[in-house]
C-alpha cells in the first residue's frame, strides 16, 4: 500500500532583525599600531638583520665547552628561520633568568638535590641549551606543585 504524499511546503520563519547599533564616528578610531612582519623570514630580517647575523649571535650562547662557535654558526645558517627565532627566545630567557649555561646547570643540580653529584652535572653539561631549559622549567613546575 502506498502512502499518500502531500506537497505542502513549510515556510521557515525568519528571525527578527536586531536593532542596528549606532555607528561610531570616524574620529573616534584609534590609530593602528605599526605591525611587523608575521612570517619568520620577515621577522628575522627585520629584527636581526638576516639569518647569518642571527646565527652568529646565537652560536656563542648555544656552544658547549667542547664545541667551536664557528662550527655551530655554520650549522645554524642551514636551520629554518622559525627554529632560529625559537632558539633566540630560549637563549634570551636563559640569559635573563640564570645568566649563563653554567649557572643553569648549577641551578638544575640544586633543584634536583644533586649538586654534589659530579657525574650528573657532567651529563647535564652535554645537553643542548633548549633541553636544559626544558628540564629547568619542568623542575620548577614540580617544585611549585
Amino acid at each position: 500500500m502506498a502512502t499518500k504524499r502531500t506537497n505542502t511546503k513549510q515556510v521557515a520563519k525568519k528571525p527578527a532583525k536586531k536593532a542596528a547599533a549606532p555607528k561610531k564616528a570616524a574620529k573616534e578610531k584609534v590609530e593602528a599600531k605599526p605591525q611587523g612582519p608575521r612570517h619568520p623570514a620577515g621577522r628575522v630580517a627585520q629584527v636581526h638583520g638576516g639569518k647569518e647575523a642571527l646565527a652568529k649571535a646565537l652560536a656563542p650562547i648555544l656552544a658547549r665547552e667542547d664545541e667551536d662557535s664557528d662550527v655551530i654558526a655554520t650549522r645554524l645558517k642551514t636551520a629554518s628561520n622559525s627554529q632560529l627565532l625559537r632558539l633566540k627566545r630560549i637563549a634570551d630567557a636563559v640569559k635573563q633568568k640564570w645568566g649563563s649555561r653554567e649557572a643553569l646547570i648549577t641551578a638544575l643540580g640544586n633543584v634536583e638535590k644533586k649538586s654534589k653529584d659530579k657525574d650528573y652535572l657532567n651529563k647535564l653539561s652535554t645537553f643542548s641549551l633548549p633541553k636544559l631549559f626544558d628540564l629547568a622549567t619542568s623542575a620548577e613546575r614540580r617544585a611549585r606543585a
